[in-house]
Protein backbone atom coordinates (compact mmCIF):
# COMPACT_ATOMS: atom_id res chain seq x y z
CA UNK A 1 0.00 0.00 0.00
CA UNK A 2 1.55 3.49 -0.56
CA UNK A 3 -0.11 7.04 -0.14
CA UNK A 4 0.39 9.96 -2.50
CA UNK A 5 2.40 12.92 -0.77
CA UNK A 6 0.63 15.80 0.48
CA UNK A 7 -1.55 17.01 3.09
CA UNK A 8 -4.51 14.84 4.50
CA UNK A 9 -7.80 16.08 3.68
CA UNK A 10 -9.79 13.34 5.36
CA UNK A 11 -10.01 11.65 9.12
CA UNK A 12 -9.30 8.48 9.23
CA UNK A 13 -10.78 5.73 8.34
CA UNK A 14 -9.21 7.47 5.14
CA UNK A 15 -10.92 6.74 1.76
CA UNK A 16 -9.50 4.48 -0.96
CA UNK A 17 -8.27 4.94 -4.19
CA UNK A 18 -8.08 1.97 -5.94
CA UNK A 19 -5.46 2.52 -8.89
CA UNK A 20 -2.42 0.54 -11.03
CA UNK A 21 -0.66 1.29 -13.82
CA UNK A 22 -1.40 -2.53 -14.46
CA UNK A 23 -5.51 -1.51 -15.19
CA UNK A 24 -4.13 0.16 -18.60
CA UNK A 25 -3.21 -3.33 -19.85
CA UNK A 26 -6.89 -3.90 -20.43
CA UNK A 27 -6.59 -3.07 -23.77
CA UNK A 28 -8.75 -4.76 -26.53
CA UNK A 29 -7.43 -3.34 -29.71
CA UNK A 30 -5.89 0.02 -31.17
CA UNK A 31 -9.54 0.79 -32.43
CA UNK A 32 -11.74 -0.27 -29.58
CA UNK A 33 -13.98 2.11 -28.59
CA UNK A 34 -12.87 0.60 -24.27
CA UNK A 35 -9.38 2.46 -24.27
CA UNK A 36 -7.55 2.18 -20.98
CA UNK A 37 -6.58 6.00 -22.12
CA UNK A 38 -9.55 7.21 -20.31
CA UNK A 39 -8.31 6.02 -16.84
CA UNK A 40 -4.82 7.70 -17.46
CA UNK A 41 -6.13 10.86 -18.34
CA UNK A 42 -8.44 10.26 -15.09
CA UNK A 43 -5.64 10.05 -12.66
CA UNK A 44 -3.71 12.98 -14.33
CA UNK A 45 -6.62 15.12 -14.20
CA UNK A 46 -7.24 14.43 -10.45
CA UNK A 47 -3.89 14.79 -9.55
CA UNK A 48 -3.17 18.07 -11.46
CA UNK A 49 -5.91 19.41 -9.55
CA UNK A 50 -3.82 18.19 -6.33
CA UNK A 51 -7.18 15.91 -5.55
CA UNK A 52 -4.86 13.22 -4.75
CA UNK A 53 -2.83 14.89 -2.83
CA UNK A 54 -2.96 12.67 0.70
CA UNK A 55 -4.82 10.61 -0.51
CA UNK A 56 -5.01 6.47 0.45
CA UNK A 57 -3.69 4.95 -3.10
CA UNK A 58 -4.13 1.12 -2.79
CA UNK A 59 -2.59 -1.18 -5.38
CA UNK A 60 -5.07 -4.06 -6.33
CA UNK A 61 -4.56 -7.20 -6.33
CA UNK A 62 -5.76 -9.86 -8.85
CA UNK A 63 -8.43 -12.25 -8.70
CA UNK A 64 -7.63 -15.71 -7.91
CA UNK A 65 -9.52 -18.10 -10.10
CA UNK A 66 -11.10 -19.43 -6.96
CA UNK A 67 -12.67 -16.19 -6.32
CA UNK A 68 -13.78 -15.76 -9.85
CA UNK A 69 -15.85 -18.64 -9.50
CA UNK A 70 -17.91 -16.66 -7.24
CA UNK A 71 -19.43 -15.92 -10.52
CA UNK A 72 -17.90 -17.22 -13.66
CA UNK A 73 -17.76 -21.09 -14.72
CA UNK A 74 -14.99 -22.65 -14.39
CA UNK A 75 -14.82 -23.49 -18.12
CA UNK A 76 -14.98 -19.96 -19.07
CA UNK A 77 -12.27 -19.20 -16.87
CA UNK A 78 -9.80 -21.92 -18.36
CA UNK A 79 -11.11 -20.67 -21.87
CA UNK A 80 -10.81 -17.10 -20.95
CA UNK A 81 -6.66 -18.10 -20.12
CA UNK A 82 -6.63 -20.06 -23.62
CA UNK A 83 -7.59 -17.51 -25.78
CA UNK A 84 -4.82 -15.66 -26.49
CA UNK A 85 -2.73 -18.92 -27.50
CA UNK A 86 -5.76 -20.03 -29.25
CA UNK A 87 -6.46 -17.59 -31.53
CA UNK A 88 -5.05 -14.60 -33.07
CA UNK A 89 -4.77 -11.10 -31.40
CA UNK A 90 -7.19 -7.89 -31.37
CA UNK A 91 -9.00 -9.75 -34.34
CA UNK A 92 -12.76 -11.86 -34.34
CA UNK A 93 -12.49 -15.18 -33.88
CA UNK A 94 -13.42 -17.53 -36.70
CA UNK A 95 -15.95 -19.42 -34.05
CA UNK A 96 -16.57 -16.89 -31.23
CA UNK A 97 -16.58 -19.46 -28.11
CA UNK A 98 -17.76 -18.10 -24.29
CA UNK A 99 -17.87 -14.54 -26.39
CA UNK A 100 -14.25 -14.23 -26.90
CA UNK A 101 -13.17 -12.89 -30.01
CA UNK A 102 -16.44 -11.24 -30.88
CA UNK A 103 -16.54 -7.97 -32.50
CA UNK A 104 -17.25 -6.91 -29.02
CA UNK A 105 -14.82 -8.97 -27.35
CA UNK A 106 -11.73 -9.22 -29.28
CA UNK A 107 -9.21 -11.56 -28.57
CA UNK A 108 -6.18 -9.44 -26.43
CA UNK A 109 -2.53 -10.41 -25.39
CA UNK A 110 -3.07 -11.34 -21.08
CA UNK A 111 -6.50 -11.47 -21.44
CA UNK A 112 -6.84 -13.12 -17.66
CA UNK A 113 -4.43 -11.30 -16.16
CA UNK A 114 -5.47 -8.23 -17.16
CA UNK A 115 -9.04 -8.93 -16.36
CA UNK A 116 -7.91 -10.53 -13.27
CA UNK A 117 -6.53 -6.98 -12.13
CA UNK A 118 -10.06 -5.41 -13.22
CA UNK A 119 -12.00 -7.90 -10.85
CA UNK A 120 -9.27 -8.09 -7.99
CA UNK A 121 -9.42 -4.08 -7.84
CA UNK A 122 -13.01 -4.33 -6.75
CA UNK A 123 -12.37 -7.43 -4.24
CA UNK A 124 -9.32 -4.93 -2.92
CA UNK A 125 -11.69 -2.13 -2.24
CA UNK A 126 -14.44 -4.50 -0.94
CA UNK A 127 -11.80 -5.72 1.50
CA UNK A 128 -10.87 -2.48 2.29
CA UNK A 129 -14.31 -1.64 3.53
CA UNK A 130 -14.89 -4.68 5.10
CA UNK A 131 -12.37 -4.44 7.57
CA UNK A 132 -12.88 -1.11 8.26
CA UNK A 133 -9.85 0.48 7.21
CA UNK A 134 -11.71 2.66 4.45
CA UNK A 135 -15.43 3.66 4.70
CA UNK A 136 -15.54 4.91 1.27
CA UNK A 137 -13.56 3.00 -2.00
CA UNK A 138 -13.17 3.70 -5.11
CA UNK A 139 -11.79 1.65 -8.42
CA UNK A 140 -12.43 3.55 -11.66
CA UNK A 141 -11.05 0.43 -13.83
CA UNK A 142 -14.20 -1.83 -12.64
CA UNK A 143 -17.22 -1.60 -13.67
CA UNK A 144 -17.64 -4.89 -16.11
CA UNK A 145 -21.37 -4.86 -15.30
CA UNK A 146 -22.02 -7.17 -18.65
CA UNK A 147 -19.96 -9.92 -17.92
CA UNK A 148 -21.80 -13.48 -17.55
CA UNK A 149 -21.11 -16.86 -15.77
CA UNK A 150 -19.96 -18.43 -19.13
CA UNK A 151 -19.63 -15.62 -21.63
CA UNK A 152 -17.76 -12.44 -22.23
CA UNK A 153 -20.12 -9.38 -22.98
CA UNK A 154 -20.19 -5.82 -23.72
CA UNK A 155 -16.30 -5.02 -23.40
CA UNK A 156 -16.72 -7.18 -20.12
CA UNK A 157 -14.65 -10.42 -19.36
CA UNK A 158 -14.86 -10.72 -15.44
CA UNK A 159 -17.42 -9.46 -13.55
CA UNK A 160 -16.03 -7.48 -10.96
CA UNK A 161 -18.78 -5.78 -8.78
CA UNK A 162 -20.46 -9.34 -8.84
CA UNK A 163 -17.28 -11.04 -7.32
CA UNK A 164 -17.06 -8.52 -5.06
CA UNK A 165 -20.85 -8.42 -3.61
CA UNK A 166 -20.44 -12.04 -3.52
CA UNK A 167 -17.21 -11.84 -1.65
CA UNK A 168 -19.02 -9.25 0.68
CA UNK A 169 -22.22 -11.72 1.54
CA UNK A 170 -19.70 -14.40 2.94
CA UNK A 171 -17.76 -11.93 4.53
CA UNK A 172 -20.28 -10.23 7.14
CA UNK A 173 -22.84 -8.56 4.74
CA UNK A 174 -26.26 -9.89 3.96
CA UNK A 175 -28.15 -6.32 2.78
CA UNK A 176 -26.21 -5.09 -0.12
CA UNK A 177 -27.96 -2.53 -2.87
CA UNK A 178 -26.08 -2.36 -6.14
CA UNK A 179 -26.81 0.88 -8.09
CA UNK A 180 -26.32 1.16 -11.63
CA UNK A 181 -26.09 4.60 -13.49
CA UNK A 182 -24.57 3.74 -17.33
CA UNK A 183 -26.32 4.55 -19.50
CA UNK A 184 -26.68 0.53 -20.72
CA UNK A 185 -28.38 -1.86 -18.29
CA UNK A 186 -26.10 -3.81 -15.82
CA UNK A 187 -27.51 -7.03 -16.91
CA UNK A 188 -25.06 -9.04 -15.57
CA UNK A 189 -25.05 -7.83 -12.25
CA UNK A 190 -28.85 -8.25 -11.98
CA UNK A 191 -28.87 -11.69 -13.11
CA UNK A 192 -26.30 -12.91 -10.62
CA UNK A 193 -28.55 -11.89 -8.34
CA UNK A 194 -31.93 -11.78 -9.86
CA UNK A 195 -33.02 -15.01 -7.10
CA UNK A 196 -31.26 -13.53 -3.89
CA UNK A 197 -33.11 -11.37 -1.56
CA UNK A 198 -30.18 -10.10 0.18
CA UNK A 199 -29.22 -7.85 -2.98
CA UNK A 200 -31.00 -5.11 -4.35
CA UNK A 201 -29.64 -4.35 -7.97
CA UNK A 202 -31.07 -1.17 -9.68
CA UNK A 203 -30.22 -0.05 -12.84
CA UNK A 204 -30.78 3.78 -14.75
CA UNK A 205 -30.52 2.93 -18.36
CA UNK A 206 -31.40 3.99 -21.65
CA UNK A 207 -34.62 2.57 -23.36
CA UNK A 208 -34.04 -1.51 -23.31
CA UNK A 209 -36.08 -0.83 -27.22
CA UNK A 210 -33.07 1.83 -27.96
CA UNK A 211 -29.95 0.47 -26.97
CA UNK A 212 -28.04 -3.06 -26.52
CA UNK A 213 -28.23 -5.43 -24.75
CA UNK A 214 -32.49 -4.75 -24.75
CA UNK A 215 -32.73 -5.81 -20.79
CA UNK A 216 -33.97 -3.48 -18.33
CA UNK A 217 -37.73 -3.34 -18.49
CA UNK A 218 -39.69 -1.75 -15.82
CA UNK A 219 -41.15 -5.08 -15.48
CA UNK A 220 -37.81 -6.91 -14.43
CA UNK A 221 -38.38 -7.46 -10.95
CA UNK A 222 -36.25 -10.46 -9.67
CA UNK A 223 -37.41 -14.12 -9.11
CA UNK A 224 -38.98 -16.25 -6.40
CA UNK A 225 -37.25 -14.60 -3.15
CA UNK A 226 -35.54 -12.43 -4.66
CA UNK A 227 -39.01 -10.98 -6.33
CA UNK A 228 -38.80 -6.93 -5.60
CA UNK A 229 -35.11 -7.05 -5.59
CA UNK A 230 -34.46 -5.69 -9.18
CA UNK A 231 -35.34 -2.35 -9.75
CA UNK A 232 -35.14 -1.05 -13.51
CA UNK A 233 -35.76 2.64 -14.65
CA UNK A 234 -35.31 2.36 -18.59
CA UNK A 235 -35.06 6.10 -19.80
CA UNK A 236 -36.12 7.49 -23.14
CA UNK A 237 -33.38 8.97 -25.50
CA UNK A 238 -32.12 12.34 -25.14
CA UNK A 239 -33.21 12.24 -21.59
CA UNK A 240 -30.75 14.81 -19.71
CA UNK A 241 -29.73 16.03 -16.76
CA UNK A 242 -33.02 17.62 -14.90
CA UNK A 243 -35.32 14.96 -16.01
CA UNK A 244 -32.68 12.01 -15.50
CA UNK A 245 -32.30 13.12 -11.64
CA UNK A 246 -36.35 13.46 -11.11
CA UNK A 247 -36.32 9.74 -12.16
CA UNK A 248 -33.37 8.88 -9.77
CA UNK A 249 -34.82 10.75 -7.00
CA UNK A 250 -38.62 9.56 -7.50
CA UNK A 251 -37.54 5.71 -7.29
CA UNK A 252 -34.15 5.20 -6.01
CA UNK A 253 -34.02 6.76 -1.98
CA UNK A 254 -37.19 5.03 -1.56
CA UNK A 255 -35.88 1.57 -2.52
CA UNK A 256 -32.60 1.87 -0.87
CA UNK A 257 -34.60 2.92 2.28
CA UNK A 258 -36.98 0.31 2.14
CA UNK A 259 -34.30 -2.25 1.59
CA UNK A 260 -31.72 -0.75 4.28
CA UNK A 261 -28.76 -2.15 2.76
CA UNK A 262 -25.77 -2.29 5.05
CA UNK A 263 -23.27 -1.00 1.81
CA UNK A 264 -23.91 0.35 -1.69
CA UNK A 265 -22.36 -0.47 -4.42
CA UNK A 266 -22.42 1.97 -7.18
CA UNK A 267 -21.36 1.24 -11.14
CA UNK A 268 -20.63 4.82 -12.75
CA UNK A 269 -19.80 4.49 -15.64
CA UNK A 270 -20.54 7.82 -18.00
CA UNK A 271 -22.10 6.57 -21.27
CA UNK A 272 -24.70 8.48 -20.32
CA UNK A 273 -23.12 12.19 -21.42
CA UNK A 274 -24.87 13.86 -23.95
CA UNK A 275 -21.28 13.59 -26.11
CA UNK A 276 -21.03 9.52 -26.07
CA UNK A 277 -20.79 8.00 -28.99
CA UNK A 278 -22.26 4.64 -28.40
CA UNK A 279 -25.14 5.69 -26.23
CA UNK A 280 -28.25 8.72 -26.88
CA UNK A 281 -29.23 9.92 -23.47
CA UNK A 282 -28.04 13.46 -22.51
CA UNK A 283 -26.78 13.84 -19.25
CA UNK A 284 -23.58 16.71 -18.70
CA UNK A 285 -20.65 16.50 -16.28
CA UNK A 286 -22.74 18.24 -13.82
CA UNK A 287 -25.89 15.98 -13.88
CA UNK A 288 -23.04 13.01 -13.46
CA UNK A 289 -21.65 14.42 -10.78
CA UNK A 290 -25.17 15.11 -8.92
CA UNK A 291 -26.02 11.38 -9.38
CA UNK A 292 -22.17 10.24 -7.82
CA UNK A 293 -23.00 12.69 -4.88
CA UNK A 294 -26.75 11.06 -4.24
CA UNK A 295 -25.46 7.74 -4.63
CA UNK A 296 -22.60 8.59 -1.70
CA UNK A 297 -25.14 10.65 0.55
CA UNK A 298 -27.67 7.64 0.18
CA UNK A 299 -24.58 5.81 1.49
CA UNK A 300 -24.29 8.06 4.44
CA UNK A 301 -28.02 7.86 5.18
CA UNK A 302 -28.46 4.24 5.43
CA UNK A 303 -25.18 2.66 5.08
CA UNK A 304 -23.31 4.18 7.33
CA UNK A 305 -21.04 5.80 4.92
CA UNK A 306 -20.27 2.22 3.41
CA UNK A 307 -19.97 3.12 -0.43
CA UNK A 308 -18.04 1.36 -2.75
CA UNK A 309 -17.80 2.92 -6.30
CA UNK A 310 -16.44 1.48 -9.51
CA UNK A 311 -16.51 2.73 -12.92
CA UNK A 312 -18.02 1.30 -16.04
CA UNK A 313 -18.56 2.89 -19.46
CA UNK A 314 -17.66 5.71 -20.81
CA UNK A 315 -16.31 6.28 -24.51
CA UNK A 316 -15.67 10.21 -24.65
CA UNK A 317 -12.32 9.05 -23.76
CA UNK A 318 -10.88 12.57 -23.61
CA UNK A 319 -13.05 15.41 -22.89
CA UNK A 320 -16.14 13.32 -20.60
CA UNK A 321 -14.30 10.44 -18.90
CA UNK A 322 -11.12 12.22 -17.14
CA UNK A 323 -13.93 14.94 -15.97
CA UNK A 324 -16.57 13.05 -14.89
CA UNK A 325 -14.38 10.30 -13.12
CA UNK A 326 -12.18 13.42 -11.66
CA UNK A 327 -16.06 14.32 -9.79
CA UNK A 328 -16.34 10.36 -8.78
CA UNK A 329 -13.15 10.29 -7.07
CA UNK A 330 -13.71 13.45 -4.81
CA UNK A 331 -16.93 12.32 -3.99
CA UNK A 332 -15.67 9.34 -2.82
CA UNK A 333 -12.34 10.93 -1.06
CA UNK A 334 -15.06 13.36 0.92
CA UNK A 335 -13.40 16.47 -0.93
CA UNK A 336 -15.48 19.54 -2.42
CA UNK A 337 -14.63 19.69 -5.90
CA UNK A 338 -16.05 22.78 -7.86
CA UNK A 339 -16.84 22.27 -11.25
CA UNK A 340 -16.21 25.39 -12.07
CA UNK A 341 -12.49 23.99 -11.60
CA UNK A 342 -10.28 25.28 -14.10
CA UNK A 343 -8.36 22.32 -16.20
CA UNK A 344 -4.49 22.55 -15.64
CA UNK A 345 -2.81 24.09 -18.44
CA UNK A 346 -0.17 20.65 -18.15
CA UNK A 347 -3.27 18.49 -18.79
CA UNK A 348 -4.33 20.58 -21.40
CA UNK A 349 -0.86 20.20 -23.21
CA UNK A 350 -0.06 16.47 -22.59
CA UNK A 351 -3.42 15.27 -24.20
CA UNK A 352 -2.70 17.56 -27.29
CA UNK A 353 0.56 15.76 -27.32
CA UNK A 354 -1.39 13.10 -27.76
CA UNK A 355 -5.11 14.17 -30.00
CA UNK A 356 -4.03 17.46 -30.93
CA UNK A 357 -7.27 17.65 -33.05
CA UNK A 358 -9.57 17.69 -29.92
CA UNK A 359 -11.60 20.26 -28.67
CA UNK A 360 -10.32 20.60 -24.49
CA UNK A 361 -12.71 21.66 -22.29
CA UNK A 362 -11.48 24.43 -19.68
CA UNK A 363 -13.40 23.52 -16.76
CA UNK A 364 -14.53 20.65 -14.85
CA UNK A 365 -18.16 21.31 -16.01
CA UNK A 366 -20.20 21.70 -19.01
CA UNK A 367 -22.69 24.28 -17.03
CA UNK A 368 -25.38 21.47 -16.68
CA UNK A 369 -28.95 22.40 -15.29
CA UNK A 370 -29.01 20.00 -12.65
CA UNK A 371 -32.02 22.46 -10.49
CA UNK A 372 -34.46 18.90 -11.47
CA UNK A 373 -37.94 19.44 -10.60
CA UNK A 374 -38.61 16.69 -7.66
CA UNK A 375 -41.65 14.23 -8.01
CA UNK A 376 -44.63 14.74 -6.66
CA UNK A 377 -46.85 12.16 -8.61
CA UNK A 378 -47.54 12.20 -12.41
CA UNK A 379 -48.60 15.64 -14.25
CA UNK A 380 -45.22 17.62 -13.41
CA UNK A 381 -44.56 20.25 -11.17
CA UNK A 382 -45.61 24.14 -12.53
CA UNK A 383 -43.68 25.75 -9.63
CA UNK A 384 -40.78 24.15 -10.68
CA UNK A 385 -40.27 25.61 -14.21
CA UNK A 386 -41.49 22.35 -16.33
CA UNK A 387 -44.95 22.94 -17.84
CA UNK A 388 -47.27 20.99 -16.56
CA UNK A 389 -48.19 19.14 -19.65
CA UNK A 390 -44.34 19.10 -21.54
CA UNK A 391 -44.00 16.01 -23.27
CA UNK A 392 -40.52 14.98 -22.12
CA UNK A 393 -41.92 15.73 -18.72
CA UNK A 394 -45.46 13.03 -19.16
CA UNK A 395 -42.60 10.51 -20.58
CA UNK A 396 -40.25 10.62 -17.60
CA UNK A 397 -43.23 10.65 -15.11
CA UNK A 398 -44.54 7.44 -17.26
CA UNK A 399 -41.45 5.54 -17.09
CA UNK A 400 -41.59 6.63 -13.11
CA UNK A 401 -45.11 5.50 -12.63
CA UNK A 402 -44.32 2.22 -14.67
CA UNK A 403 -41.38 0.61 -12.49
CA UNK A 404 -42.76 2.53 -9.15
CA UNK A 405 -46.36 0.41 -9.74
CA UNK A 406 -44.16 -3.20 -10.27
CA UNK A 407 -41.44 -3.14 -7.48
CA UNK A 408 -42.64 -0.28 -4.86
CA UNK A 409 -45.45 -2.52 -3.33
CA UNK A 410 -43.12 -5.63 -3.22
CA UNK A 411 -40.48 -3.17 -1.00
CA UNK A 412 -43.34 -2.31 1.23
CA UNK A 413 -44.17 1.13 -0.52
CA UNK A 414 -47.19 3.06 -2.08
CA UNK A 415 -46.31 3.51 -5.22
CA UNK A 416 -48.67 6.67 -5.85
CA UNK A 417 -47.12 8.24 -2.74
CA UNK A 418 -44.19 10.77 -3.54
CA UNK A 419 -43.29 10.60 0.02
CA UNK A 420 -41.96 7.06 -0.79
Amino acid sequence: MTQESGQQWSPHPLPAVVWSQDYLSYRWSDDHPMNPTRLALTMELARGIGLLDGAEIIAPVAATDSELLRVHTPEYVAAVKRAPLDSPLGVRASEVVHGLGSEDNPIFPDMHDASAVIAGGTLTAARAIAAGTSRRAVSIGGGMHHAMPDWASGFCVYNDAAVAISWLLDNGFDRIAYIDVDAHHGDGVQAAFLGDPRVLTVSLHQHPATLWPNTGWSSEIGTEKGEGTSVNVPLLPGTGDRLWLRAFHAIVPGAIGAFGPQIIVSQCGVDSHREDPLADLGLTVDGQRAAFLAMRDLADEHSEGRWLAVGGGGYGLVRVVPRAWTHLIAAALGRELDPATPIPGGWHDHVRSIAPSIDLPSTLSDDGDVDYPPWDGPGGTPESGVPHLDRSLERIDTAIIATRRAVFPLLGLDPEDPRD
